[in-house]
């Protein structure tokens, strides 16, 4: 009984605390419960002049720590940084996860800022440009001196003047080819027609037969303006490609693999021109084709990086990857379960074999119909027209609702929540170069 009542001293860092052995000893096997053992008066921590046990440690958390062996909930400051508390925590041989609820959840939502905060600290530090890795002996050739500055060139607009020069000079011949391919689309196709007419007497009239074939036709000027603007891509390209660090890297790349298709367009038109047809099929897979010219704009969104509001989205978008695949599988679900049930109601009240024709000649037309009216867009081509089959559309277009409206707010929140982490990124920076 007189060694449960045994008063113990404890400093902490210059703060004193009593205690009674009992309260560490309902704890059995922690740095504190070992205090009450006979050996421990025998240890470096004892001072005997004092007669109490010394530490160097955070006094703030070895309350909290001590109030967790009187009372058997462990509840802890807002104020205390979640790092210095688990390390605390494992000095005096307790688990985190004894936290209380309450202080739990405070805490945490500190360190899931404290994480995204560095995440987006480390996706803005990362080297973009994959500028040359140092290795372990100096390449001293005419290549090595101006692989970086060539290739920050290319990749770096606000690296200097030349490289925002160039980075705008690639961009307007961007822009005069993707002009060219929409100036190109006018009038491709003429048809080269034979015509005969045979005059009848009763009744009176011409019958016409046309015959021939489509004929391909541009403007001759064009396919010369893009072939310029093509070879400015070429000599880029090329220079990009030569000067890389890391040739895998950009081959896999999927900018420079569109890159490199837009090469090629223009060279097999001017290959295809004066042959016979099936020049439709190649006006159209040449107009796929082109369609890297568009794509091709992606890579000038590096001129935006600096626009705060545009990394923020960026950073958001990143974060939602999971919540946005979610949302897919569910419109996905949707999509088929109403387009599969509107088939079926409308298949059988439907009497005219023309309208269903029309509208709901199978579920890949109904999916077409649940697609839009689950996205609110409502074109009107097709509807519903059956008692059964209005009730699965109007459900549909609450069910789309419900499903657009619901992760708005969070779209919302993870904005608001990245543009503060971000602002503060921004003032932290401006506040290092201030005292540095």
């Amino acid at each position: 009984m007189e060694a449960a009542n045994k008063r113990i001293t404890i400093n902490i860092g210059g703060v004193r605390f009593e205690t009674y052995s009992s309260t560490l000893q309902k704890l059995p096997g922690t740095k504190l419960a070992n205090l009450t053992e006979p050996h421990s008066y025998s240890t470096s921590e004892f001072d005997s002049k004092l007669n109490e046990f010394f530490f160097d440690r955070n006094a703030k958390i070895f309350a909290c720590v001590l109030e967790y062996y009187r009372t058997g909930h462990l509840h802890v400051s807002g104020e205390v940084c979640r790092s210095v508390l688990v390390e605390e925590l494992a000095f005096w041989e307790i688990n985190d996860t004894q936290l209380a609820r309450c202080c739990w959840l405070k805490l945490n939502s500190k360190e899931w800022s404290l994480e995204d905060f560095d995440t987006w600290d480390e996706s803005h530090q990362a080297d973009g440009t994959g500028l040359i890795t140092p290795t372990g002996r100096t390449d001293y050739s005419w290549k090595a001196r101006w692989q970086p500055k060539i290739w920050a060139l290319f990749q770096s607009p606000y690296s200097s003047v030349a490289a925002m020069c160039v980075t705008l000079v690639s961009l307007l011949f961007t822009i005069g080819a993707i002009v060219v391919f929409f100036e190109e689309t006018k009038g491709q196709f003429l048809y080269e027609a034979n015509f005969t007419h045979t005059a009848q007497p009763v009744p009176p009239g011409i019958i016409i037969n046309i015959s021939g074939e489509l004929e391909f036709y541009h403007a001759t000027y064009l396919p010369y303006l893009e072939l310029i603007c093509v070879l400015w891509f070429i000599a880029e390209f090329f220079l990009r490609f030569f000067f890389c660090p890391d040739k895998k890297k950009f081959v896999l790349n999927f900018l420079n693999i569109m890159d490199f298709i837009s090469l090629f367009p223009v060279f097999i038109q001017f290959c295809a021109v004066g042959r016979p047809m099936k020049l439709s099929l190649l006006w159209l897979v040449l107009g796929f084709m082109r369609l890297t010219y568009i794509i091709r704009l992606i890579r000038f969104f590096r001129l935006l990086e600096s626009v705060l509001i545009i990394r923020v989205l960026s950073g958001t978008f990143r974060s939602l990857v999971r919540e946005i695949f979610i949302l897919m599988l569910v419109l996905t679900f949707e999509t088929l379960f109403f387009a599969t049930l509107l088939f079926y109601a409308e298949f059988h009240t439907v009497d005219s074999h023309f309208f269903y024709e029309k509208y709901f000649g199978d579920i890949y037309a109904a999916c077409w119909w649940a697609v839009v009216t689950l996205t609110t867009v409502g074109y009107g081509d097709m509807y519903p027209v059956s008692t059964f089959g209005k009730v699965v559309g109007a459900l549909a277009a609450m069910s789309g609702i419900m499903t657009i409206v619901i992760p708005i707010p969070i779209l919302i929140i993870k904005f608001q929540h990245y543009y503060s982490i971000a602002l503060a990124h921004e003032r932290l920076k401006i506040s290092q170069k201030k005292y540095s």
